[in-house]
């Protein structure tokens, strides 16, 4: 079994900035590919940001040089820098991960979801 739990959403005024956590924990070997999606008020899932095991970063248009999405592979952490926010960046926003079981599986994993309002 492998979790996921993200942290650190909240209320954010325009332009201010929010970091979110994914905390990964359970029968983990090694985690390849974490990512971060959010979906929007209509529904629609994208794809944020992601970054594979040798560090290799994707970045959604909208949000390339205001979000990055660094990871410390010993704490299994990944983690979602936010700045210059818009009412457009509100949203859930869901942590998923690719990770290698010790049952040498890999599996794909998914957060609860953390939520992100801001303001104008």
């Amino acid at each position: 079994q492998v979790q996921l739990v993200e942290s650190g959403g909240g209320l954010v005024q325009l332009g201010g900035s929010l970091r979110l956590s994914c905390a990964a924990s359970g029968t983990i070997l090694t985690i390849d590919t974490m990512g971060w999606y959010r979906y929007t008020s209509g529904k629609q899932r994208e794809l944020v940001a992601s970054i594979t095991g040798g560090g290799r970063t994707n970045y959604a248009d909208p949000v390339k040089c205001r979000f990055t999405i660094p990871r410390e592979n010993a704490k299994n952490m990944a983690y979602l820098q936010m700045s210059s926010l818009t009412p457009e960046d509100t949203a859930a926003y869901y942590c998923n991960e690719a990770v290698l079981t010790t049952r040498a599986r890999y599996i794909e994993v998914w957060g609860q979801g953390t939520l992100v309002t801001v303001s104008p």
